[in-house]
């Protein structure tokens, strides 16, 4: 596993948020929205649990994915994020890096806030989130994130004890917020953009 660079050391800044990468892996679109966050004064961490490899599609992505392995992904994932875990981290991240960035946030008790593009993941019945502000941004239809699913998702986070927003984008594709991809959607992408900024900022 590899971190890049220009985020080993991240500067000072409003949060420090640890951006997971979707199973397409860590692609521009992925280092964009990172550049995107450090402009607003973020510190940003982006690693990369597929060791440099990309997928032009989500099927293609998902076959990398189950090649590595859940467990592995989720060591990956603790390791690269054991270094700034004191500061009290924002997690975040796009489809599958959702899911991960979900289940490290709730396994930390430190946790400022969790960020949801276009993926979540189970939840324990056990759970606790007290007042955690969570932001979902999903595409709505979703193949990956369907309703009924949403609508559970929704009420275990209110149940574990989570202050969570969601936010439904009509027509656009499960990856909407990547240029490079043919889910790819300007407007949808940027109004995503606009509140998940904001809802930083708040934090």
């Amino acid at each position: 596993m590899s971190v890049p660079a220009s985020a080993e050391s991240p500067t000072s800044g409003l949060s420090t948020i640890v951006l997971f990468h979707s199973v397409c892996g860590l692609r521009p679109a992925v280092h964009a929205a990172a550049d995107r966050l450090r402009a607003a004064g973020h510190e940003v961490i982006v690693p990369d649990l597929f060791d440099g490899r990309t997928a032009e599609s989500v099927p293609d992505g998902i076959l990398i994915k189950d090649e590595i392995g859940k467990d592995e992904l989720l060591k990956r994932a603790i390791m690269a994020v054991a270094p700034y875990s004191d500061r009290g981290l924002v997690y975040a991240g796009f489809s599958f890096g959702g899911s991960v960035a979900q289940n490290l946030a709730l396994g930390d008790e430190k946790t400022r806030g969790l960020l949801l593009l276009h993926g979540t993941s189970d939840i324990a019945e056990d759970a606790v989130a007290d007042d955690l502000p969570v932001q979902l941004h999903v595409a709505d239809p979703d193949p990956y994130e369907p309703h009924d699913w949403l609508n559970a998702w929704y009420l275990q986070m209110r149940r574990a004890g989570a202050d969570v927003e969601v936010y439904r984008y009509a027509g656009a594709g499960h990856l909407f917020t990547d240029p490079g991809l043919p889910d790819y959607d300007a407007e949808a992408a940027e109004r995503t953009w606009k509140v998940a900024e904001g809802f930083l900022a708040g934090l």
